[in-house]
């Protein structure tokens, strides 16, 4: 298993562990038909499923033997809307818990160094509202995460390459 996929495992496991998180797929899903497609993410008569997608990755210099790979996370979820349960209320209850799983565990149970970064820890939700969702009315949540990880430095690298400093 390549690091990339350890990482997204660890990030599926602390999401699988949350109370009542629905469906949790380790891509985002896609099917040709719309009843095709609103069954991936059913449970029982709603929708309510995830999915994880890495959508960056750098390396920087960190030391003259070991560089830092950061990667970012989208994790995105959707859940049915039921105005007369107050489920916005339900939904938002079920992304505070996604991010205090994640703030409980740092180091992804050792799988990456740390998700803390630029003073962001963990889990952070970037956007959340209504869209329609294969055919449904639904709440979504755009969340992410970043990941450090230290690989093997490439050899022969200047002073000067090491005191670049860029942004992911």
């Amino acid at each position: 298993m390549n690091r990339t996929e350890e990482i997204r495992g660890a990030i599926i496991n602390r999401l699988v562990a949350v109370p009542g998180i629905g469906q949790v797929y380790r891509y985002q899903r896609y099917a040709a038909q719309q009843s095709e497609f609103r069954r991936l993410y059913q449970v029982g008569d709603q929708v309510l499923g995830w999915y994880v997608r890495r959508m960056a990755t750098a390396e920087r210099v960190d030391t003259i033997a070991w560089n830092e790979e950061h990667r970012q996370w989208r994790i995105e979820g959707v859940m049915s809307l039921n105005d007369a349960a107050a489920s916005e209320i339900t939904f938002d209850a079920l992304i505070d818990e996604i991010r205090s799983t994640f703030r409980g565990n740092e180091t992804l149970d050792d799988v990456v160094e740390t998700t803390v970064v630029n003073n962001q820890a963990g889990v952070q939700l970037e956007t959340s509202g209504p869209v329609m969702f294969a055919g449904v009315l639904c709440h979504r949540a755009q969340m992410s995460l970043t990941t450090i990880t230290r690989v093997e430095a490439a050899r022969g690298l200047t002073q000067a390459a090491m005191d670049d400093d860029f942004d992911v």
